[in-house]
């Protein structure tokens, strides 16, 4: 399909905005002070939000809004109330995660264009087509993707493809991180991410001890460097890329500013289709994008995956450029002799990265060479600087406020006039008996006029010359255009007084900038109210009498004949194997084959993430998968919803890395076909009670075991244990098991799947054997057990005790007595079911 090349830059405040705008941005977006994904900025309150729109679309600019968190059931009437506002103020198109969202959205503005976001993490053709046939125009592909992965996706999509181009990554696969919201309650998936990634951490093993990591690994082993393509974005418009984002509404307008600079100028040179031979990004742009900010850069998983070389161990924020190293520190004077390589001003901020003791800051104040008091050192000279704290020999020098650099880019967003204006013709006639007319045409072919009120009269003493009107008409700075071509036609000896022209200058600009808004204009919306706006039941669905089940998630044949042995209704089984090891056609057939002679339910799990290779080799293997004829296939991610739906018959469950929050998520996903549901498991009691209440289903949740935190392309064992640069991986994850210890001494486990991709999981174990009750008076048909982590004998033991509690309710002697101590040990949580997330 034919693209349009769209530069996307992040707006987190008015400053953020104006530099984004005056730098050269197609688009932005930017989110309420509700439903963004980054609740931490500034944001826009919905006065500043419409005033934005109109600031954009005066310029040409498109805006998208930030929809894109899991919203909470009471806030789906705010949520209705927000759409609507967004679609009467013009917004381009809202962003969103969360299913039902999009959803509602399709009802109560069906002419709003919806971005499927990053959250959603669509990472396949099968999950853009997805998209595509609910109404979506765009989708915002998850970082993890190679060039020809992204390519083959673009040029096989129905509707636009955006990639993020620059700035800071996940290192999970965005919208699967439960970290941040289990260990601090800050949820990624509803806009508050505390960034656990970003914090220290010791890699253990099973023992305990530190593991052999290489001599030069710093303590943040789950902070990735910052996202870096300009260099590749000719392969990236030639694979068909429609919108080129770049990432930082957290970010300060500077930083807005001068990367979206320097990715305008970049793009200016690429044509669709151009030669990219010609295509060269100077040095000083190189520098520029490191000296904003940087920790570090890399293309990430863009030619391949990356190791180690795509993280920043030794710093997790800004590490600046390396401008140089000590020479010598004076004791007595307490200055610093710098050996400089780049140049040093008064006013930038550097860091000494010294050898003991972390790191030193300092402003400069004062700059002397050679016995004189510069404002600016050069490459190549001792730079003399005052210094109150030690630093050594040869540390080196990283400068991480560039005063230049600053200046240069407050320029875009700090003045009064417009830095990026709009060329306009103007035609002025005027003659005795006929009023000045102003008449503008701008350079994308709008037009507006206006008269004066004052007819021209003849004049008596200082008739009206070009000189004049010029004057007059060219007043027009404090506005988005410039004048490209002026044309007076003056007919005799005219008088008409300044203030009548400088009024019609006036009226002229104003009918010009509302023919350039009135394109944005919109039909009024049909007020539509209650219950049809999600299509749900308004009034409480009575729980079912029903039994609850017990189901368990494993992935030996060794675990599914323990939990069968134990009392498990439904064995779920496949997906990402913790053991490292794929699965093959006999383990399937034995693990089915003992359900069966069980008597009891087969569920097979299709692994969450398949990207395209994985897909391929789904074909390959569907045939003899489909003979199993299972009682019920589990997804995780719309892409295998959408793959499944055309291959099968066999029912579909969904599982909870769909982020089923809401009654309008979940009821979207009972329109898919999907029986089962396993609710998310950031949502407590009280939110499960009121989804359960008003909407009829299968539900499931997760009730025991190591909860799966995150996933990620990247393996933290690979890169730092196995030797993958250069050569293959040696496999640690097959010698044995490895934790990360945080900063508070809590132990993550590391486990490795059959694809490569590390899954952290909870330091604790979910235990909610005292509340069995509570879940089933909320309707829950399953509790489900997680034992992929857990040993076959502790997965036999589990079970017995969920079934003992199922079958004997309320008299069993533990819940009457109320003493679980021997069956639970102290490390173990109740996730979110009494707290929830914010």
């Amino acid at each position: 399909m034919n693209v349009l090349l769209e530069l996307l830059a992040p707006v987190g405040s008015r400053e953020a905005l104006v530099a984004a705008v005056e730098s050269g941005a197609d688009a932005v977006y930017l989110g309420g002070k509700m439903f963004g994904a980054r609740q931490y900025a500034v944001n826009f309150d919905d006065d500043e939000m419409a005033e934005a729109v109109r600031f954009c679309h005066l310029r040409g600019v498109k805006v998208l809004i930030t929809v894109n968190t899991l919203v909470d059931n009471s806030e789906l009437p705010e949520l209705t109330r927000y759409l609507r506002f967004l679609y009467r103020i013009g917004v381009d198109a809202v962003i969103v995660q969360d299913w039902g969202v999009a959803r509602i959205a399709r009802q109560v503005v069906p002419e709003l264009p919806l971005h499927a976001s990053t959250q959603m993490t669509i990472h396949n053709l099968a999950g853009v087509l997805f998209a595509a046939r609910h109404g979506l125009r765009r989708v915002v592909l998850a970082r993890e993707l190679s060039l020809p992965e992204i390519e083959y996706i673009c040029q096989n999509s129905p509707i636009e493809i955006e990639v993020f181009i620059h700035g800071a990554l996940c290192i999970c696969y965005s919208g699967q991180c439960l970290m941040s919201g289990m260990i601090g309650g800050r949820s990624g998936n509803r806009g508050r991410c505390a960034q656990p990634c970003r914090m220290n951490y010791q890699l253990l093993t099973e023992a305990g001890d530190p593991a052999p990591l290489p001599e030069d690994v710093g303590e943040y082993l789950l902070s990735p460097r910052d996202l870096n393509t300009i260099e590749w974005l000719p392969q990236l418009v030639k694979a068909g890329v429609a919108s080129f984002k770049i990432e930082g509404r957290m970010k300060r307008p500077e930083y807005v500013a001068v990367v979206v600079d320097t990715y305008r100028q970049a793009l200016n040179q690429i044509g669709e289709g151009a030669d990219n031979k010609a295509y060269q990004i100077a040095a000083e742009d190189r520098r520029d994008l490191a000296q904003i900010f940087n920790r570090d850069f890399t293309t990430a998983y863009l030619e391949g995956r990356p190791g180690r070389e795509m993280m920043s161990d030794r710093r997790p924020n800004n590490r600046g450029t390396c401008i140089g190293r000590v020479s010598r520190y004076q004791h007595d004077v307490r200055t610093a002799v710098l050996r400089l390589e780049e140049p040093l001003m008064v006013g930038d901020v550097i860091d000494f990265w010294v050898k003991v003791g972390g790191r030193v800051n300092v402003t400069v104040h004062r700059i002397l060479v050679n016995g004189q008091e510069v404002e600016q050192a050069q490459p190549g000279e001792q730079a003399v600087i005052a210094l109150p704290s030690p630093v050594r020999d040869n540390d080196r020098v990283f400068k991480v406020f560039d005063v230049r650099l600053m200046n240069r880019a407050r320029a875009f967003f700090n003045r009064s006039e417009a830095v990026r204006r709009l060329a306009v013709d103007v035609t002025v006639t005027v003659g005795v008996g006929a009023p000045l007319t102003i008449s503008l045409k701008d350079q994308d072919g709008f037009t507006a006029s206006a008269n004066t009120a004052f007819i021209g009269e003849a004049a008596l003493k200082r008739p009206l010359t070009d000189e004049t009107v010029t004057k007059q008409v060219s007043r027009i700075g404090n506005t988005v255009f410039e004048i490209r071509c002026l044309d007076i036609a003056i007919d005799g000896q005219v008088m008409v007084p300044v203030s009548e022209i400088n009024e019609a200058r006036r009226q002229a600009i104003e009918a010009l900038e509302a023919a350039r808004l009135a394109v944005y204009d919109r039909p009024a919306l049909a007020e539509r109210s209650g219950p049809e706006i999600t299509g749900i039941p308004a009034k409480p669905v009575a729980a079912n009498k029903i039994k609850t089940l017990l189901a368990v998630n494993v992935d030996t044949g060794e675990k599914v004949q323990a939990a069968l042995n134990a009392g498990a209704d439904i064995i779920q089984f496949g997906g990402e194997n913790f053991t490292a090891l794929p699965y093959t056609r006999e383990d399937y057939e034995q693990a089915v084959g003992m359900v069966r002679r069980a008597g009891k339910k087969m569920v097979l799990t299709i692994p969450r993430l398949l990207k395209e290779a994985q897909l391929t080799e789904m074909v390959a293997a569907w045939e003899w998968i489909g003979e199993l004829q299972p009682d019920a296939l589990s997804i995780g991610n719309v892409g295998a919803l959408e793959w499944l739906r055309q291959r099968t018959d066999i029912p579909l469950q969904g599982d909870y890395p769909l982020n089923v929050y809401n009654k309008a998520s979940a009821k979207f996903f009972q329109e898919q076909g999907l029986g089962a549901l396993t609710l998310s498991p950031e949502l407590n009691l009280s939110q499960i009670d009121v989804l359960t209440a008003s909407l009829a289903g299968e539900w499931e949740c997760l009730v025991h075991g190591r909860l799966e935190l995150m996933i990620s392309e990247y393996c933290l064992l690979g890169g730092y244990l196995g030797g993958r640069i250069p050569g293959p991986c040696r496999r640690p994850c097959r010698q044995g098991r490895f934790m990360l210890k945080d900063r508070l001494g809590e132990s993550f486990p590391v486990v490795t799947d059959q694809y490569c991709r590390m899954h952290i999981l909870n330091a604790k174990e979910l235990s909610m054997l005292p509340h069995v009750g509570k879940l089933s008076a909320l309707g829950i048909r399953r509790l489900r057990v997680e034992g992929k982590f857990a040993p076959a004998a502790e997965v036999g033991v589990i079970t017995g005790r969920y079934r003992e509690l199922l079958d004997q309710g309320e008299q069993h002697p533990r819940v009457q007595s109320n003493q679980w101590q021997d069956w639970e040990h102290h490390d173990i949580t109740r996730g979110h079911y009494f707290r929830g997330v914010l």
